[in-house]
């Protein structure tokens, strides 16, 4: 062997960056004003504002169907479409589609076991984007879509969730966006940090797909706590204790017992024990609309609320009692929202708690993630929350989560790469701002209102060890301050891998099956002459 072999080093070699996607810069709803994100589906591009999904993995779009001649002559707009070669659209036309392949009408299984939230959604292989055109987000060819005509989820969804999904017609699980966005190495890990934004202190959502923004929360006061996910991708979480101070009873403690829940952002409410509710309805002044489930607020006992300014607590932990805990507080503000069309032909107040029926309904919603920040690992198989920070840096600080393939070494974030990131964060930002209609733009003005774990914490010096299934986020070198443009990107140096250039994270990529063994959800066929 030469002495040039012999000599011989391997060149340093790069990881995908994370994916910071950027928010709408919109609150809208018809059970509250949420901040949605900007997907285009087809070719050409028609493009939708919709929710996060921490429980799916699927990409839900109203259908043009669903507005119908009675609904409101926005109804469209309402629901989250944006305007069709430069009309207002209904929703997605699937005949306008050159990329839109057919599956079939299926039963929506994600929230099955949740009153008010059913329905059939059309399937079909579709192209899928983040973002608007231009602003360099990532697009994927042969991603699964549901097109849906079923008000029950008035704006559409995109699903986080690595899980297949399998229609019980054929066996063939499809995968998940995300785990399409991995195994085509446009991000580094499956994972990602989210905040759902608060509109009553203007503060966007945050969304970072295979890492997580450390300006979102305060490192210095993150628990060390970690939760564990299970075995079909569900975020569980023990909720020990809910208390609440500046009630109309003083202090109070609103949850007998301990119970297991799960988060899920799909929904905004929190679904609770009949007997937690009955103690919120005591001491909040709630009433019950038997009709449509929600817990309604008259204007006198809501000028009331609004002047003691509640505050309600969660303890968390693994466990219903005992054991490590955390505490996330949330002010009356993020219960303080109004329910719209078509629930109630008004605006009325309304209280996101709901009655659950069994412990398969007890789930924390998107209104508990107005101040709480998620990092999720599936991967190491783990999540971590943490309370947001009300007024967060302008300025992100994106952290990646490195992939358990990964080993310590010389492998970096290639630098095209971070300046990528940068340049996406000012283009996006000025062509959301510039792409939105007049209306929506005074709408914004009106109403936007301006956890994790520090790198050190989070992340370690070395290997990761599994200690009762859980593992922690493995950082294998001291993190490097970069600041390119706009975003500053921290990163941690890497052993050797398979080189992992980024190019356009506009460019179309071609889908790869999945391991049989992962777990899938399957979605049962419906007949064709039923409502979609």
């Amino acid at each position: 062997m030469s002495l040039q072999k012999t000599l011989h080093r391997r060149k340093p070699e790069y990881i995908p960056t994370p994916f910071n996607f950027l928010p709408s810069g919109i609150f809208e709803g018809n059970d509250g004003f949420w901040s949605t994100f900007i997907i285009r589906v087809g070719t050409p591009a028609q493009t939708f504002r919709v929710l996060i999904s921490t429980a799916g993995q699927e990409t839900w779009i109203p259908l043009v169907d669903g507005c119908a001649d009675f609904d409101p002559l926005n109804c469209g707009a309402l629901r989250g479409v944006q305007d069709f070669q430069n009309a207002p659209s209904g929703g997605f036309k699937t005949n306008l589609s050159s990329t839109w392949e057919l599956i079939n009408l299926y039963k929506l299984a994600l929230e099955d076991q949740m009153d008010g939230y059913t329905g059939n959604g059309l399937y079909g292989f579709e192209t899928v984007g983040l973002q608007i055109q231009n602003s360099g987000g990532l697009t994927l060819n042969h991603s699964i879509v549901a097109g849906i005509g079923t008000k029950h989820f008035m704006l559409g969804v995109f699903g986080l969730g690595p899980k297949t999904t399998n229609f019980d017609d054929f066996n063939d699980p499809q995968p998940s966006f995300m785990w399409n966005l991995k195994n085509q190495s446009l991000i580094p890990s499956l994972s990602y940090g989210y905040y759902a934004g608060a509109s009553y202190d203007k503060t966007p959502a945050s969304l970072v797909l295979g890492g997580y923004d450390t300006s979102q929360f305060d490192t210095s006061k993150v628990p060390s706590i970690k939760f564990n996910i299970d075995p079909l991708y569900a975020l569980p979480v023990a909720i020990q204790v809910v208390q609440a101070s500046g009630t109309l009873n003083g202090v109070v403690t609103l949850l007998p017992e301990g119970i297991m829940a799960r988060i899920d952002s799909t929904i905004p409410e929190i679904w609770l024990p009949i007997a937690a509710c009955e103690k919120f309805e005591r001491s909040f002044g709630l009433h019950m609309d038997n009709a449509t489930g929600r817990y309604l607020v008259n204007d006198t006992i809501h000028t009331r609320l609004k002047e003691l300014n509640p505050v309600i607590t969660f303890k968390l932990g693994n466990q219903t009692y005992g054991g490590e805990t955390l505490n996330i507080v949330l002010p009356y503000s993020a219960f303080d929202l109004q329910v719209n069309y078509p629930i109630y032909p008004n605006a009325t107040n309304y209280f996101p708690l709901r009655r659950a029926m069994n412990d398969s309904q007890y789930v924390i919603g998107r209104t508990f993630l107005q101040e709480a920040y998620l990092i999720v690992d599936y991967e190491r198989q783990n999540f971590s929350i943490t309370q947001r920070i009300s007024k967060a840096s302008s300025t992100p600080e994106i952290v990646p989560i490195l992939s358990t393939s990964y080993h310590p070494g010389s492998t970096r974030l290639h630098q095209s790469s971070k300046v990528g990131i940068a340049v996406g964060v000012v283009v996006g930002c000025l062509l959301v701002i510039s792409g939105l209609a007049v209306w929506y733009w005074i709408r914004r003005r009106r109403n936007e209102r301006e956890g994790v774990v520090s790198a050190e914490e989070l992340q370690t010096q070395e290997e990761p060890k599994a200690v009762d299934n859980m593992t922690e986020l493995s950082s294998p070198g001291a993190p490097v301050w970069e600041a390119p443009g706009n975003t500053s990107t921290r990163s941690h140096e890497l052993d050797s891998a398979p080189v992992l250039e980024m190019g356009n994270r506009e460019l179309n990529h071609l889908r790869v099956e999945l391991p049989g063994t992962e777990p899938s959800s399957t979605l049962r066929l419906q007949n064709s002459r039923m409502s979609i």
